[in-house]
């Protein structure tokens, strides 16, 4: 019994979520839009819930952070029961949903400001977090205007801020690719692994196998509602796109073969990317910088304060 409950205590230790047996019906009589889904992601890693549209993905994640009850199966979050303890649960992660759900009468600053408040983040921490945030999202003076004014890219880069400001255990994404450009998807694939090796846990639910493959290291693939397979990504899959896609598509040979397609073409554009960026670079290296420390200071940056509102200015 002894050795059961030391092994037990050893995995809350390395266990960030875990989920058994999952299961969620919208009404008595409807069928089950996720049924058995078990899985469990380890600090330190990224994991990707993998599937098509109307797989089960937003519903699990849903479930997950407790903003639909579960049907069936318990869910634990830092070793607490998301039913039963919700707020203790809630406290070790955060959620960035696919709608970018924010106050749209708030500055970006202003909102920041909140979240560092709900979580009781420090005047000290919370500033220096925030210029860590800035050179990842490089919203600049816009933090400062209303939300409203925001394009879709740029609330969801204040949700991402937003959702970072207390350095959550556990960050859960819905898509969150979709929408940024290519130089913030770049940025925020790096920000992970950092943040990864910081000893925190990522999950994030995506149907771009190509982002899955090149971030996670581990994959959730859910099809219909059901779990087909839970991978650890080696440098075989990373290489061979076949792999992932055989478990993704099943016996859908003409999905898989338009899949392998896409891949190429991304491929291709990711290489004239690179070419462009390498041009850009060589073109910048011919301009004198007058003053390195300006060139690389964030414009203006807010004060926090420990009250509601905005910094001075």
């Amino acid at each position: 019994m002894k050795k059961v409950a030391k092994k037990q205590n050893e995995n809350l230790l390395t266990t960030t979520l875990e989920v058994k047996a999952l299961c969620k019906k919208y009404s008595a009589r409807a069928n089950y839009a996720i049924k058995d889904i078990s899985f469990s992601c380890e600090k330190g890693q990224i994991v990707g819930l993998l599937g098509a549209n109307g797989a089960g993905k937003s519903t699990s994640l849903k479930c997950i952070t407790g903003m639909i009850p579960l049907t069936e199966g318990e869910i634990f979050i830092g070793g607490k029961n998301i039913s039963k303890n919700p707020i203790d649960a809630k406290r070790h992660f955060s959620f960035v949903t696919d709608n970018h759900a924010t106050f749209v009468k708030m500055t970006g600053f202003q909102y920041l400001s909140f979240m560092a408040d709900v979580y009781k983040v420090s005047k000290k921490d919370r500033q220096a977090r925030y210029l860590e945030l800035e050179k990842v999202f490089q919203l600049g003076d816009a933090v400062k205007k209303l939300i409203s004014n925001y394009s879709h890219g740029m609330k969801q880069k204040i949700c991402m801020m937003a959702s970072l400001i207390h350095e959550p255990d556990l960050w859960i994404l819905d898509e969150p690719m979709v929408g940024l450009d290519p130089r913030t998807q770049n940025a925020v694939i790096n920000f992970m692994h950092a943040y990864a090796k910081k000893g925190k846990t990522i999950l994030f639910s995506s149907h771009n196998l190509d982002v899955v493959r090149r971030v996670c290291d581990r994959v959730v693939i859910i099809n219909k509602g059901n779990l087909v397979a839970d991978l650890v990504i080696d440098d075989q899959m990373r290489n061979d796109h076949s792999i992932i896609e055989s478990y993704y598509f099943g016996d859908d040979e003409e999905a898989l073969k338009e899949a392998m397609m896409a891949d190429q073409a991304f491929e291709e554009e990711v290489v004239e990317e690179e070419i462009q960026e390498e041009a850009v670079e060589e073109v910048k290296s011919n301009i004198r910088v007058i003053s390195r420390k300006q060139a690389n200071k964030v414009p203006n940056p807010p004060r926090f304060h420990m009250q509601r509102g905005e910094g001075k200015k």
